[in-house]
């Protein structure tokens, strides 16, 4: 029998927790600090690019993702050194996809050259607004003639470019979202992100949420219709949804996310990252990094990084896949699922979710419709078995 993680691939995801400046809304790891020994980051993440290599030999990467924090901030020496790391480990792809998330105020044209010469093929970019006033409630550094200035150098050195727009900010109107994302289609290359702003525990903006201080967001209802004309206007500019908040043309589709979505395997470095890792007659681990930067680095050059590692039962497993494959336009495989776990469906409940437009069933497939997409977590509790 096929190893379940086979089914959506391998990936490295490299964290990197440095920023210029922290974002109100952002509940990432990442930090402010006023110098970073990049020779001595560079050493230390390729430390533990080769501790996980040794534990997965043999097996084919098809995506690199360096995430942050400020990826763009790293040297260019820095990304050329995890990626020699990476490939000494393990052999590539000949379509490997290898992704670094950028911010427009940390872009120049030579940079993102080096970058490209190193073996980055792809960018994302944190656009985040094409509204000025927009920007600076949302506490980005960059103006949006920057941000354009930063997305024309990505486009000309990349043929794969994205970017993120958040949307349902404060007093934004349905109007005023529905033009925005036009400019933005107008502009886009061939992937979009596009996140509903959520306030989150322990960030500035929840800080001000709990004491009534963040005014003018969108009612329930209201961001439910935001939700509706987003698919709308990128169906109508050629880019379809795979996935609830992933907009692109055909083929452009992020692979690296897709091994997230589809349940592969992920090897995490860096502070605070995450990995998904299946060892040989061991079973299938979750990882995470310590996340403080000072710690991380210490202990991965003495050792390793991890803070946590925890082997995930058969219903982890199978939880894992209905949170992350529900959130597919193609859903999830059935047999695949009950491969794992037998009879973790339940046909009645299944033709009752249907009957209610919920959710869909196509030979061996089963996802969420529309409208099951926008009552998304009450799908997966109804859904993933106990």
């Amino acid at each position: 029998m096929i190893e379940d993680w086979r089914y959506g691939g391998f990936g490295l995801y490299v964290h990197w927790p440095f920023c210029a400046s922290k974002c109100p809304y952002c509940d990432f790891n990442s930090h402010v600090v006023a110098h970073v020994d990049q020779s001595r980051w560079a050493a230390a993440l390729a430390k533990e690019i080769r501790y996980w290599g040794e534990r997965t030999q043999g097996r084919l990467l098809n995506s690199i993702f360096f995430g942050g924090g400020t990826p763009s901030l790293m040297d260019v020496s820095t990304v050329a050194s995890v990626l020699e790391e990476a490939r000494k480990c393990w052999t590539w792809a000949n379509d490997i996809e290898i992704t670094l998330e950028a911010n427009p105020s940390s872009v120049d044209a030579s940079r993102f050259e080096g970058y490209a010469k190193a073996g980055v093929n792809r960018v994302s970019m944190g656009v985040q607004s094409l509204i000025e006033d927009d920007l600076k409630r949302l506490g980005r550094l960059h103006s949006v003639a920057e941000a354009l200035a930063a997305f024309d150098i990505a486009r000309s050195v990349f043929n794969r470019v994205s970017f993120d727009l958040i949307y349902a900010r404060q007093n934004q109107s349905l109007a005023d979202w529905r033009n925005e994302l036009s400019m933005a289609l107008d502009l886009a290359v061939d992937h979009l992100s596009l996140y509903q702003l959520t306030i989150e525990d322990g960030t500035a903006f929840g800080d001000r949420h709990a004491r009534g201080l963040l005014k003018g967001l969108p009612e329930e209802g209201l961001s439910a219709d935001m939700f509706d004309v987003t698919r709308e206007t990128c169906e109508t500019f050629g880019y379809s949804q795979y996935e609830v908040s992933n907009y692109a043309v055909p083929g452009a589709e992020s692979r690296h996310n897709l091994i997230y979505w589809r349940g592969g395997d992920y090897v995490g470095v860096g502070p605070g990252a995450h990995g998904r890792v299946t060892l040989e007659n061991q079973g299938r681990f979750a990882t995470r990094a310590h996340s403080t930067p000072g710690k991380w680095i210490e202990q991965a050059e003495t050792g390793t990084s991890l803070a946590e590692s925890e082997t995930l039962n058969l219903q982890d497993h199978v939880y894992e896949r209905f949170i992350m494959g529900l959130r597919l336009t193609e859903g999830l495989d059935i047999e695949r699922i009950n491969a794992i776990r037998p009879d973790c469906f339940d046909n009645e409940q299944l033709e009752f979710l249907q009957s209610k437009g919920l959710i869909w069933r196509k030979d061996n497939k089963l996802g969420a419709t529309r409208e099951g997409q926008s009552v998304l977590n009450m799908l997966i509790t109804e859904l993933a078995p106990e």
